[in-house]
């Protein structure tokens, strides 16, 4: 343990590193973080660093494929019309946007709905039957939603309306849907082997069934639901991420390339970071502050002045949604100094009237990173209040809630991330009691942040053959992060340079080996860093091509001083 932080540093094994770097040519480091990754054995790690289009599995795997494209088949051979209902954020308008395009080629009348945030809620409600009847629905198909909407699924079976759930959500405990087909990979007995999809990624796996076509070229929408809903990198979701960034860069579709260029990344390469810090939060943004049509229209128009007045409106959207944001931190954060005691409470819960629901889940996650501990954040109102939390390693969110259910009107979600309604009389007694639980599961070393060493190694060890060799793990996102590396007793070379936003820039060398580092944010540790008389740095070594010529540069995680 060292600066309230937990260093995890990977034992080696030496056995894996010699065998993956025979058989597969890499480099013993590569190799290293290759085992620390889970990979036992050559073919895997084959499978890791080569995985393609090739290996995406088969959708028919689905236990209730084969029905659901039935019932879709039934549909368009009756001329009847379709209804998509989807979710707001990004995962679910990359959906609907996604099944939409799909069902129209196919000659398919496909109506919509994406729920207003703040008036409806997540998931289906009340209002779903009248909703599809007035529009003479007899297939109603969920994306991103609907596992565990039972009775609202009940009431449309009743009236004769045939429902298709395409999700990725947790099932709760007590799940026996009246869906006329579910597909969702985490429901037990689903016959997928792979769990972890993205609800865009069902999606995906749904609309190539139906279709009968790979659909390769609609990777750009896949991996950007995808890598916007934070699911893990591996394997499927590896392939779509690492086939689908590239056609992100190169996409033909106006009103994403629109949201592109106001974003000023133009003629960038896409990466997992541009898609979770500026183009999903843009595209969140609309949903949050006024209504997902708004995003889902971007995607869906093919007319360029269309794409860029659109662009421009959620533009505005995302600059409201962040002066709403820094509002709500600053609020939150008196309140945890007020009402917090962090040696009872293991979970912070506040609650304040005038939270806008559309952004208290931003502040909930970054106020979980600050403080490392799961957070709820609850807009008050007179009755139903709604409330969004954020989790850390070891605390599953949603089965917490789970067993906090006699408290909340409703919740749903995920280990990490969920959502609530609870009644403002039952808060209290909420909070005691997810506090209860979380004493229960959680040890003190839970609530200090960990950072997961891949090697400790000298700095003369690096050489930058080795670094580019890195790139082949990329896309690198949750489940598979940049690899940090941790080498000791290092020495400043030369003055440092403080840059823009804070930005640290130095020269630090082992006695053998030099290399130039950077520490974004880091400007403060400028005088520490010379008077220290060595330091240990945790850092990602990486190719930076800055001015067209290609070296190497440690982007630092942490400094250590001795």
């Amino acid at each position: 343990m060292h600066a309230n932080k937990i260093l995890n540093i990977a034992s080696s094994d030496f056995r894996l590193q010699h065998t993956l770097s025979q058989e597969l040519g890499i480099s013993i480091i590569l190799s290293q973080i290759l085992a620390n990754r889970g990979i036992s054995g050559p073919e895997e790690a084959e499978k890791f660093l080569n995985a393609g289009l090739k290996d995406l599995l088969d959708p028919y795997s689905f236990a209730d494929m084969s029905r659901a494209v039935e019932l879709v088949k039934k549909a368009a051979k009756a001329s009847e019309p379709v209804m998509i209902f989807g979710d707001y954020d990004v995962d679910g308008v990359t959906s609907v946007a996604l099944l939409k395009t799909a069902l129209l080629k196919l000659g398919i009348k496909a109506a919509h709905h994406i729920p207003h945030r703040i008036k409806e809620g997540y998931g289906l409600n009340k209002d779903i039957l009248q909703i599809a009847r007035n529009k003479n629905i007899k297939l109603l198909i969920t994306v991103d939603c609907g596992t565990n909407s039972h009775e609202e699924i009940k009431e449309l079976r009743k009236r004769n309306i045939e429902v298709i759930i395409t999700d990725h959500h947790e099932p709760s405990r007590d799940n026996k849907t009246s869906a006329s087909a579910l597909i969702n990979p985490k429901v037990e007995g689903c016959g997928y082997k792979y769990r972890d999809l993205a609800g865009v990624g069902v999606a995906f796996k749904f609309v190539q069934a139906i279709t009968g076509e790979k659909l390769f070229d609609e990777l750009d929408l896949v991996s950007l639901g995808t890598i916007a809903d934070v699911v893990p990198l591996r394997r499927e979701n590896r392939i779509i991420a690492k086939e689908g960034l590239p056609r992100i860069t190169r996409t033909k579709r106006v009103g994403l390339a629109a949201l592109i260029e106001s974003s000023g990344i133009k003629d960038k390469k896409i990466t997992p970071t541009f898609v979770s810090f500026i183009l999903g939060p843009r595209l969140n943004a609309s949903g949050r502050m006024s209504d997902a049509d708004l995003s889902l229209r971007l995607l869906l128009t093919e007319d360029e002045a269309e794409a860029r007045s659109i662009a421009k409106e959620i533009e505005a959207h995302n600059r409201q949604r962040q002066k709403i944001e820094e509002r709500i931190m600053n609020e939150a954060e008196n309140l945890i100094n007020s009402e917090v005691n962090f040696k009872e409470h293991k979970v912070i819960v506040i609650a304040k009237e005038d939270w806008h629901q559309g952004v208290i889940g931003i502040v909930a996650s970054k106020l979980a990173d600050r403080f490392y501990r799961p957070t709820i954040l609850i807009s008050l109102t007179e009755d139903l209040c709604k409330g969004s939390g954020r989790s850390i390693k070891n605390f599953h969110l949603f089965q917490a809630l789970s067993d906090c259910k006699d408290y909340l009107e409703n919740f749903g979600g995920h280990q990490h991330a969920a959502g609530l309604v609870i009644a403002r009389d039952n808060i209290a007694e909420f909070k005691k009691t997810i506090n209860r639980l979380a004493e229960e599961r959680l040890m003190l070393e839970d609530l200090l942040p960990s950072l997961q060493i891949d090697i400790e190694l000298p700095l003369s060890d690096l050489d930058e053959k080795m670094i580019a060799e890195l790139e082949r793990l990329e896309p690198f996102g949750e489940g598979n992060p940049e690899p940090l590396f941790y080498s000791r007793a290092l020495k400043l070379r030369g003055e440092p340079q403080i840059l823009g936003r804070g930005t640290l820039k130095f020269w630090v060398t082992d006695g053998k080996a030099t290399y130039q580092a950077i520490g974004f944010g880091m400007s403060n540790l400028k005088d520490s860093l010379t008077g220290a008389d060595s330091f240990d740095l945790i850092y990602t070594p990486r190719m930076d091509d800055w001015n067209g010529e290609a070296s190497a540069i440690l982007e630092i995680t942490d400094i250590f001083f001795k």
